[in-house]
């Protein structure tokens, strides 16, 4: 592959803490994506805000204020994480669908790709920069847009099950699925919104777990024991 998209959990980014940073986990991340920008593939970063706020569950702050308050909490991460990667050698540059100062670009189409042909890591934080849209269907946007290969979902769980495996113990895990049945099942890849724009636009996604020994790396090169959803 040419170019990907890699979500990371910001949950799974906290390690044990739930929240916040765990500093070790974030730099066994940075150091696996070092290896796949040296083979040559050009890597896009969604990073969840989970692990500083999960404001939908609010019932006192309008949900439009609490959405803005989750685009914030993913440009925190971004930031952190991006640092954490130049500490291991790469280049990276953050961007955003709305001005934040000096801290990030904006993001346009023409720029990321300026920035993906000069080696660099691109962080799209901020989500769509709209209210009532997830980090799932921002990276999905932008992976459509940016015309990746791929989606990767770093996740907490190593794959999809046909329920929760953190409810029933006897949780079925798929090791490949249809998004049309991942639709039909309300399996929880993405949300729906995310996961029809998949199916329109015939982007394919690998769900795996973060926190299995070189799970990035063997993901991104086919060697992996998550869920493939086809399309």
């Amino acid at each position: 592959m040419k170019r990907v998209f890699l979500k990371l959990s910001g949950e799974a980014l906290a390690g044990e803490k739930k929240t916040g940073f765990d500093e070790a986990t974030v730099m066994g991340v940075a150091k696996q994506v070092k290896e796949i920008v040296d083979q040559g593939i050009q890597v896009g970063i969604v990073i969840g805000g989970g692990n500083f706020w999960r404001g939908r569950t609010s019932e006192t702050i309008d949900r439009t204020k609490a959405d803005q308050i989750g685009m914030l909490a993913t440009i925190m991460n971004c930031i952190y994480v991006s640092e954490i990667f130049r500490y291991v050698g790469m280049k990276t540059q953050i961007l955003t669908p709305f001005e934040c100062g000096s801290m990030t670009k904006l993001f346009s189409k023409d720029r990321a790709n300026k920035y993906f042909d000069r080696g660099m890591v691109v962080f799209f934080a901020g989500g769509t920069g709209h209210p009532y849209f997830s980090t799932d269907t921002g990276i999905v946007l932008r992976a459509i847009e940016m015309e990746a290969e791929g989606i990767y979902l770093a996740k907490a769980i190593d794959g999809v099950y046909d329920s929760d495996p953190k409810i029933n113990p006897n949780a079925v895990k798929y090791d490949e699925v249809s998004i049309q049945e991942v639709i039909d099942k309300k399996l929880a890849v993405v949300d729906m919104t995310a996961s029809i724009m998949c199916m329109e636009n015939k982007m394919p996604m690998y769900v795996f777990g973060l926190n299995e020994e070189n799970s990035i790396v063997d993901a991104i090169n086919g060697k992996f024991n998550g869920t493939k959803v086809t399309v």
